[in-house]
């Protein structure tokens, strides 16, 4: 019996191949964010809400609004996203409430 482990070239070749397969999936996933948020600020407009998005951190954005826009807000932002790209997997969104982001979370 000899060393199974891979060797150096193996595990760089494996390194490079995942960071091209994420670069790929995090690339995709920045876009359909975008996408989301120029849709849904057509939608907000639309809808006459006085809620704004404020701002984007990775896969998140936060929204500002008075509180009786809350169910409109997160039924609009929920949808948009959910649908503003078709895939063969669903996208799920998920939405949390409070007076500020650290409460959120």
């Amino acid at each position: 019996g000899g060393d199974s482990r891979p060797g150096p070239a193996r595990m760089a070749r494996e390194a490079l191949l995942r960071q091209a397969v994420n670069a790929t999936v995090q690339g995709t996933a920045a876009d359909i964010v975008k996408m989301a948020m120029i849709e849904i600020d057509r939608r907000l407009a639309r809808a006459g809400l006085r809620s704004r998005l404020l701002l984007q951190v990775h896969d998140e954005l936060l929204f500002e609004g008075p509180p009786e826009e809350i169910g409109d807000l997160g039924g609009l932002v929920r949808t948009t996203m959910e649908q503003v790209v078709r895939l063969s997997v669903p996208l799920k969104v998920e939405i949390g409430v409070g007076q500020s982001w650290a409460e959120v979370h």
